[in-house]
């Protein structure tokens, strides 16, 4: 998926495999930057939890969809590696990334339905099929999520939990100074950070997803928003994306920047499946 990888101060090594560039689809989180030095005091009152929670639940009906390529670059395991990649999501939970490669055009398709999933190795001439549960997603993106859940992380935010708003809770992050709106889930927390701003609407800038012990699992950080236009006018959305599993480092992951973007235009279904091409090998993959 990617084109040279180039390890810093080395030469160019050999052409990346398939797994190192599907990993460029992984990222490192929050606000896209270092905590800042000293911890920094909210200047204003705090928000209600409900406040917040409308707010996201406001933009999430807002961006249903988006269509568009990305720039992504990794620095997985000390090499740089970079590639272009084509976008479908749909909110629901399906997608469909493009890798294209410089001189080499699409080596690789990734798609789901929210359903089932396919994996097209262009370069080894095999599709892999299978249910798109969390552990066969991660197989291909890193991103042990559900379809829908990676949908919305592409889509600039994080999927509601199931659950009662009323045990909803704010909190603050001085490191970041952002308000935090804490959601219980099945596996512990997720932790919406919205910055706040003098003008305007909070803006969501990051999300982490805690176990019960208030440790990382995953945390997601948005930067650089722009203006996107779409079939039901423009909608605020990240430019860059980062992504991490656990307290890695951004440094040590995956940053996806946007080239261009449309939002809320209709998709295709049949865009989100993948059939084998003429004499093109299918094998069937389950879930652990």
């Amino acid at each position: 998926m990617m084109g040279a990888g180039h390890a810093r101060g080395q030469r160019p090594r050999a052409r990346p495999s398939l797994a190192a560039l599907l990993a460029l689809l992984t990222l490192p989180l929050l606000g896209g930057a270092c905590p800042r030095h000293g911890r920094i005091e909210r200047a204003y009152p705090p928000p209600a939890p409900a406040e917040l929670r409308q707010m996201l639940v406001a933009r999430q009906a807002a961006v249903t969809s988006i269509n568009g390529s990305a720039r992504a670059t990794s620095w997985l395991g000390g090499d740089r590696i970079r590639a272009t990649v084509l976008v479908l999501v749909e909110r629901v939970g399906r997608l469909r990334l493009e890798a294209e490669v410089s001189l080499q055009g699409t080596v690789a398709i990734l798609a789901t339905d929210g359903q089932r999933f396919g994996l097209l190795d262009v370069r080894k001439n095999e599709l892999r099929r299978g249910p798109a549960c969390p552990a066969n997603i991660a197989s291909l993106i890193r991103i042990p999520l559900s379809p829908a859940e990676v949908a919305a992380i592409f889509l600039g935010d994080a999927k509601l939990p199931d659950g009662d708003a009323a045990n909803d809770s704010v909190d603050w992050d001085g490191d970041t100074g952002t308000d935090v709106l804490v959601i219980p889930g099945a596996a512990g927390q997720l932790r919406y950070h919205f910055r706040h701003r003098d003008t305007g609407a909070p803006l969501l800038v990051g999300v982490t997803a805690v176990d019960g012990a208030e440790r990382p699992i995953w945390r997601v950080a948005f930067e650089e928003f722009v203006d996107v236009p779409g079939r039901r006018g423009v909608v605020s959305l990240p430019q860059l994306i980062h992504y991490a599993e656990g307290a890695s480092s951004y440094d040590d992951g995956v940053e996806i920047r946007f080239k261009d973007r449309t939002a809320n235009d209709p998709i295709a279904p049949d865009a989100f499946t993948l059939s084998p091409p003429a004499g093109t090998p299918t094998v069937e993959v389950g879930c652990p």
